[in-house]
């Protein structure tokens, strides 16, 4: 199985930059194994039946992109440096991965200040990251981070504009509740609270899940045998609650449908050792390719993504990759926006049948 495999021509200006607005008003393309609809994302409950369940991520977004300055004193006076940071995962003991650019102008010791409220010292650094300890901890910290952070929008969005005020409220989820993402959820980004609405009025259930997206969502995959490429770790957990309300859709017949990728991995996770939803909390790298067999999803809701991305493996692996393949020409011939601001695809395969 080869990189090239889930290579595809993307015309640059497909690559959405802003979401659309109201949320539910993105356009949204329904796939099944033999028909395409172009609808709105605001047409989910027209595809969905009574008793179905929607699995969401109540990650939190934080604002993790930082800009600080490192002072040094010196025989020919003081020097300032502009230190660029972007937290990755706290650590246990309460220190924080983070790159940082530019490294070389930093040494071990040193302080960074951000704000007048936030400075960090870096403990160490290695392959390009640091290790640094923030002088805040707790909600003091999460206020002055709220303060002096930006929004880490993906690379692909932060070549070509800045974050600014708006991606604090546009890159975070109606539902966030749990703090500790670096990346959005982003299939949950078209929802909002008519929608939800419409969708409990239908009868179909929600439950929440939490997995903490890491930046190494973004990786490439370097590797042209895929089965060779090793995923990033992500923490995450499913709640006895959680369990028990997929356990109980399944048993009543509902389908269990996740509401973006990362939950996906996560009841897929959950899954992997009895093949039945367990509760579960730890860090999961599971990685997700053709001929993965599904335990839990019936079908997938998620955004478009990239080429040659472990994301593209995945929907692959649900799809069939001939299918995905016609579903991406169709959505490139139909103008569809891509990637994390962009549109939704709502995945249904036929049952028993979401794999290569």
């Amino acid at each position: 199985m080869q990189l090239s495999d889930f290579d595809f021509d993307l015309p640059d200006e497909l690559i959405a930059t802003r979401p659309a607005r109201p949320r539910s008003s993105a356009r949204m393309l329904v796939a099944t194994p033999d028909q395409i609809t172009d609808a709105h994302a605001r047409d989910l409950p027209g595809f969905l039946r009574p008793g179905d369940r929607l699995v969401l991520n109540d990650t939190r977004v934080i604002p993790a992109r930082l800009s600080g300055l490192r002072h040094r004193g010196g025989p020919a006076g003081p020097t300032a440096a502009r230190i660029e940071v972007t937290l990755l995962e706290p650590a246990p003991d309460g220190a924080w991965e983070a790159l940082v650019k530019p490294l070389k102008k930093i040494r071990d010791g040193e302080t960074v200040v951000f704000s007048e409220a936030l400075t960090a010292q870096v403990l160490s650094r290695a392959d390009g990251q640091a290790r640094l300890v923030f002088n805040l901890a707790g909600d003091d910290f999460d206020a002055a981070l709220a303060q002096a952070g930006a929004m880490p929008l993906p690379p692909y969005i932060a070549s070509k504009r800045p974050a600014d005020a708006r991606d604090k409220d546009d890159y975070q989820t109606v539902f966030a509740r749990r703090p500790g993402a670096v990346a959005a959820p982003t299939a949950s980004l078209h929802f909002d609270a008519p929608l939800l609405k419409a969708l409990a009025d239908m009868g179909v259930g929600f439950t929440h899940v939490t997995l903490h997206v890491g930046a190494g969502t973004f990786l490439p995959v370097k590797v042209e045998d895929v089965t060779r490429h090793r995923m990033h770790a992500e923490w995450g957990e499913i709640s006895q609650k959680a369990a028990d309300e997929i356990a109980e859709t399944q048993r009543a017949g509902g389908r269990i449908i996740p509401v973006g990728t990362t939950a996906l991995r996560l009841i897929e996770t959950a899954a992997q050792g009895t093949g039945h939803i367990a509760p579960w909390q730890g860090e999961t790298d599971i990685f997700i390719y053709p001929g993965f067999e599904f335990r839990v999803a019936d079908a997938l809701m998620t955004n478009f993504h990239l080429p040659r991305s472990t994301l593209m493996m995945l929907v692959s692996a649900f799809m069939g990759s001939d299918r995905i393949r016609q579903i991406y020409a169709h959505a490139i011939d139909r103008r569809y926006r891509f990637f994390s601001y962009g549109d939704a695809s709502l995945l249904l395969p036929a049952a028993g049948k979401r794999q290569d």
